[in-house]
């Protein structure tokens, strides 16, 4: 045992909330508005950079396979590196949590949120100032966006909100709707928060298909980021 430690203090609880952790936007809407981001930045990579995921991982996988089976539109490269740097953030934010482990959900999310704002701008501001097409712009685009959704990600599942313990994927978030309905097993009729989130991926899908077939990629991106900033600045601790 060092000097510097303090064997009769206590432990802080990780979920311990701070004199101003109640304040701000509850967690469960801010999950959903970041899970409509979600669809959005899928929406731009898959239609805006020749069919490549950086939020839905299952899907990328998939469609690593199509290309490494040589099916027309899908390439290797791209998915095996939105693959790899979500890997990277998920790691990150892995080692993230575990340093701020004894602090508040509320300054967890709000860092978190803050570091994929900062990268997303910097998504937004290489496809505002290079043509869409040009390899350097996809891969950028691709290596940012993955890398923020991965750290996001390994965040949202720290935060362990009941429902929404992912913010990129629906698969299992539909089966669990199904599963627990009336026509199911009935535990569960009514699932506000499930619902809300396959509600808000389809319409960032939605949004994000929009702007990206009527608009430079740098929209959708700056309104992803801007909606990330915001969310880091009024997200609070309380479900």
């Amino acid at each position: 045992m060092t000097g510097t430690e303090h064997p009769t203090e206590p432990p802080r609880d990780p979920q311990a909330r701070g004199p101003h952790d109640g304040r701000g936007l509850r967690l469960v809407p801010a999950l959903l508005a970041l899970t409509a981001m979600s669809g959005l930045i899928d929406a731009v990579t898959y239609l805006g950079l020749g069919h490549v995921f950086t939020a839905n991982m299952t899907g990328n996988v998939v469609v690593l396979g199509f290309a490494a089976a040589g099916a027309p539109g899908f390439s290797v490269p791209h998915t095996a590196a939105s693959l790899a740097c979500f890997l990277l953030g998920a790691a990150t934010g892995g080692r993230v949590t575990r340093r701020m482990g004894a602090r508040s959900r509320r300054t967890l999310a709000r860092v978190t949120l803050g570091a994929e704002a900062l990268l997303l701008v910097a998504a937004a501001a290489v496809a505002a100032v290079t043509a869409d097409d040009a390899p350097a712009t996809v891969y950028t685009i691709i290596v940012l966006t993955a890398f923020a959704m991965g750290l996001r990600n390994a965040t949202v599942r720290k935060l362990a909100v009941r429902g929404l313990t992912t913010t990129t994927v629906v698969t299992m978030t539909l089966t669990g709707l199904a599963a627990d309905s009336r026509a199911g097993d009935g535990t569960r009729p009514h699932s506000p928060r499930r619902a809300g989130s396959v509600t808000a991926m389809f319409a960032g899908a939605v949004l994000g298909a929009v702007l990206v077939l009527h608009h430079d990629l740098s929209v959708p991106l700056l309104l992803a980021a801007a909606t990330s900033a915001v969310l880091a600045c009024t997200v609070a601790n309380r479900d």
